[in-house]
């Protein structure tokens, strides 16, 4: 793998984080001239300290320096973290896979492989991650817990967890104004307020978005609201209540080759144009609730208790599928700071659970072309998941903390046909575990090391059932059984500061059973099957470095994120050692900026890939590719007018984003690829009234 722009070189990047020296550990957040809040100032050193007491990977992403570019989706969101992969599916929807987890499950509706949190209380549910109330300018920061790292969420899946923190009134402008607007029809409106009055505050935005796509037939919006209000009854007890609601609406334009990648990227996939294909999803909602209680100053009791109903449109295929999803969360967590053998101890006691209400369930109509025809089908999903997790850090000697934890899950996965005649019912239940132990050492406040050996535990989808089953008559009838999917996972690691830079890296190797892996069997039909064991291992480093400063004349930085991921069967029958498709084995990511004291900055960014097999029987592939882009802004010393320009894509290279594999492609071009969006320039503004 090489590195553009002369950017520091990969391997040097790697060589030199063991090069540690002195520094400044406790140093405040450095974000160019952007001024941010004592609030937020203490939120963002809290959830650091948090991330960095846990033996082993994690990313902070602060959505203050994100803002300052084009914040469209999560892939903005989750840029330049490494383990990261995040890209965009030409919609709102985008390809989230940490640690190969989840690494060929459709960008669409349903999400897995990383449990998903919106400000500590589930999103994720048995049918997955639906996308539609992902919007990041609502944010304030999300926290990524790469594999068993989130263990103390209640997290189980082999990637981990990410929790998405939203603004409240502690944090938030009494009002805050932004446009976005950019090449192909692009725009972006947001207005939010935030205030703290005595023991209560609030925060409430309103968005919308639209854009015509890059490819033809791939446009779409959104609009929605977030808000939430909290209350501080005294100093031992306090409660927030949350609301997001958002409308979404896709037209989709399906994959291409990689010759017409090549040649019309721009092209839609002719049989998605015929039937006039798209996914409206007409308004998801999302309600929470989190009650702490401060017990004393060692202890403290927080509930959670969360509502989410997301109906959906699915206009995709020779056929219509209306989805009524609707979730129950609970939670309840117990945390206390102890002595144990003289030695420093902190206790956690976890329990999560999320149910489908049982009106959850689908209802399938036949088409044809823009004709929608009679009910054909109907059919039932419906799952629940229970976790309940024990974990304690304890100091062995000082600086040397051993971290330990043990979970149990239980799952339930039902699938039937109830409509026109009853075609099966599955139902499976189990129970499983999820064991860790982990070792961190704190050699100095600016150097660390650690590792962990664990579990993790993910069960399909009940959705996956039905999709997954043989084909008879052109119908899916009989609903199949499936496994959970399991993973036992070593990873060692080390994070901290030196002349080089903020620096991190981890190596992790996982073996999987029966992993939950995607395949398109038939054009626009992807089903699900449990795989035969296979490998998952890889390296994430990241380093932020400053690579000159002068008081009073800038700061020219360069931070740069490298994943290696290397997934393959273990003596498949069938495949061998092929790698998995989906992703790709080298990714890296890097931006040089220069900061000028009045509040300007300009930067250079780069985004590289290797190639992406897109079968599993690896006799094809997408090609590797690397982007160019740049950006410049200003931000007031007042901290109220913000200004960006964004371009992307400056080389208009022409590239596969993600690809939906299929099993054995024999060597020829078939439509699987999603092309990444060519040269395109964005603007904004915002304006903060404090």
């Amino acid at each position: 793998m090489r590195c553009v722009l002369s950017l520091t070189p990969c391997v040097g990047m790697l060589g030199v984080f063991m090069a540690a020296q002195p520094a400044l550990a406790a140093a405040p957040v450095e974000l160019g001239q952007v001024l941010i809040t004592e609030e937020e100032q203490d939120d963002l050193s809290a959830a650091s300290e948090r991330l960095r007491a846990i033996p082993g990977a994690s990313n902070m992403v602060d959505m203050h320096s994100i803002g300052q570019g084009r914040v469209a989706s999560n892939q903005d969101v989750l840029a330049y973290q490494p383990g990261v992969f995040a890209q965009s599916a030409g919609n709102d929807g985008i390809k989230l896979s940490i640690r190969g987890s989840g690494i060929n499950r459709a960008p669409g509706a349903h999400g897995s492989g990383v449990y998903t949190l919106f400000d500590g209380l589930p999103l994720t549910g048995p049918g997955g991650t639906p996308y539609e109330l992902f919007e990041p300018l609502w944010l304030s920061r999300a926290e990524v817990l790469r594999g068993a790292n989130g263990f103390d969420q209640g997290a189980l899946a082999l990637g981990g967890a990410i929790n998405y923190v939203t603004h409240t009134g502690r944090d938030a402008a009494p009002l805050q104004i932004r446009y976005e607007v950019g090449s192909r029809g692009y725009q972006h409106r947001h207005i939010s307020s935030g205030q703290v009055l005595g023991g209560l505050d609030y925060y409430v935005a309103l968005t919308d978005v639209e854009y015509n796509g890059y490819q033809r037939h791939s446009s779409g919006s959104a609009s929605g609201i977030a808000a939430n209000i909290g209350y501080r009854f005294n100093p031992n007890l306090e409660t927030r209540f949350y609301l997001r609601y958002r409308e979404t609406e896709n037209e989709l334009a399906g994959r291409l080759t990689k010759d017409q990648i090549k040649h019309h990227p721009r092209a839609a996939n002719p049989s998605y144009l015929a039937r006039d294909d798209s996914r409206p999803q007409p308004g998801s909602t999302w309600v929470g609730n989190k009650t702490t209680f401060y017990l004393d100053d060692d202890a403290k009791l927080e509930a959670g208790l969360v509502y989410h109903d997301y109906p959906m449109d699915l206009r995709e295929g020779p056929m219509r599928l209306k989805v009524a999803y609707t979730d129950v969360s609970g939670t309840l967590d117990y945390r206390r700071r102890d002595t144990l053998f003289g030695r420093e101890s902190k206790s956690t006691i976890g329990w999560r659970t999320t149910k489908h209400l049982p009106n959850s369930g689908a209802s399938q109509f036949a088409r044809n072309g823009h004709v929608f025809a009679d009910r054909t089908r109907d059919f039932t999903y419906q799952g629940s998941d229970t976790v309940l997790h024990v974990g304690n850090d304890l100091e062995l000697v000082p600086n040397v903390w051993l971290t330990t934890g043990l979970a149990a899950i239980y799952t339930r996965r039902e699938s039937d046909v109830t409509y026109p005649a009853q075609g099966g019912k599955v139902s499976l239940h189990d129970w499983d575990y999820a064991p860790r132990v982990g070792l961190r050492y704190d050699i100095r406040p600016d150097l660390q090391v650690y590792g962990n050996l664990s579990r993790s535990v993910e069960p399909p989808h009940p959705w996956s059932l039905i999709w997954s089953a043989p084909s008879v008559g052109g119908k899916q009838i009989q609903p199949i059984k499936m496994q959970n999917q399991t993973a036992t996972t070593l990873e060692v690691g080390a994070r901290g500061e030196s002349t080089v830079g903020r620096w991190d890296l981890a190596w992790y190797y996982s073996q999987v059973r029966h992993e939950l892996l995607a395949v398109e069997v038939v054009p626009n039909f992807t089903s699900e099957f449990n795989a035969s064991a296979t490998v998952h291992q890889g390296v994430e480093a990241g380093l932020d470095s400053t690579l000159w400063e002068q008081s009073g004349m800038g700061r020219l930085s360069l931070r740069q994120a490298y994943t290696f991921s290397d997934f393959h069967y273990r003596d498949d029958e069938k495949f061998g050692h092929n790698r998995l498709p989906g992703i790709p084995m080298h990714y890296y990511q890097a931006e040089l900026r220069f900061d000028w004291p009045n509040g300007f900055y300009a930067g250079l960014n780069t985004q590289m890939a290797s190639k992406v097999q897109v079968d599993y029987a690896n006799s094809y592939h997408a090609d590797d590719y690397a982007t160019l882009g740049a950006r410049l802004g200003w931000d007031s010393p007042q901290r109220d007018w913000q200004t960006w320009l964004d371009l992307r894509n400056l080389t208009n290279k022409r590239y596969a984003a993600t690809v939906t594999p299929g099993f054995n492609d024999a060597g020829r071009d078939i439509a699987r690829s999603t092309p990444g969006e060519g040269a395109a320039v964005y603007a904004g503004v915002s304006y903060t009234f404090h």
